[in-house]
């Protein structure tokens, strides 16, 4: 479990994931990690209330660290905009179809409030709503870029799955190249439990 009390330094400006569960936001999460930032996953995934609550327990809680990945954060762009001017986003794409396979095969039909918050009250498991699944996820992709069409050195697009990693992470973020390969999720999950603040 993260802690905003570690010992890494604070970075000057905050780095937002605005990719979906499931296109490889934790193996992003663990390479901010890597490059010193102070990472906070998901929260609130349980919360019975976190449609009324969500803004502002994501906006108290990004002030104790410096990146976040998974939700609610993707969804939050906006608000996290206007609340850190200055801030760097990361837009993470995968193949719809990938993502939506790996959407049912991971979560099934366990619904959550935050499913249900993010995809309709009726769609709160990806089994069985796959065609709600994909719209969304696509209006979401498309709805950030369209946001930050004008401010191209405010977003950065990365598709982890067609093997982008630190070249284009670390020219983002001005930060030096690891000497180790780019994490991948599957073998990140224990270091997540590490790492990452978990709802």
């Amino acid at each position: 479990m993260a802690t905003a009390t570690g010992l890494a330094a604070v970075k000057q400006r905050k780095v937002f994931c605005l990719g979906f569960h499931k296109t490889g936001t934790t193996s992003l999460g663990v390479a901010l990690d890597m490059l010193g930032y102070r990472v906070s996953g998901a929260f609130g995934v349980n919360g019975p209330d976190i449609a009324e609550h969500v803004v502002e327990q994501a906006l108290k809680r990004a002030t104790d660290f410096d990146a976040f990945q998974d939700n609610p954060w993707p969804i939050l762009y906006r608000e996290l905009d206007a609340a850190f001017p200055g801030s760097k986003f990361i837009l993470l794409l995968r193949d719809a179809d990938a993502w939506i396979q790996s959407q049912v095969k991971h979560f099934g039909q366990r619904e959550t409030p935050m499913r249900r918050w993010i995809y309709g009250d009726e769609h709160g498991c990806p089994a069985g709503n796959e065609a709600v699944y994909l719209r969304c996820y696509q209006t979401h992709n498309q709805s950030v870029l369209t946001y930050f069409s004008q401010r191209p050195d405010d977003l950065l697009v990365l598709n982890l799955a067609e093997g982008e990693g630190w070249q284009a992470l670390c020219a983002f973020l001005d930060e030096p190249v690891p000497a180790a390969p780019f994490p991948h999720a599957n073998t990140a999950s224990k270091r997540k439990k590490r790492n990452f603040l978990a709802s």
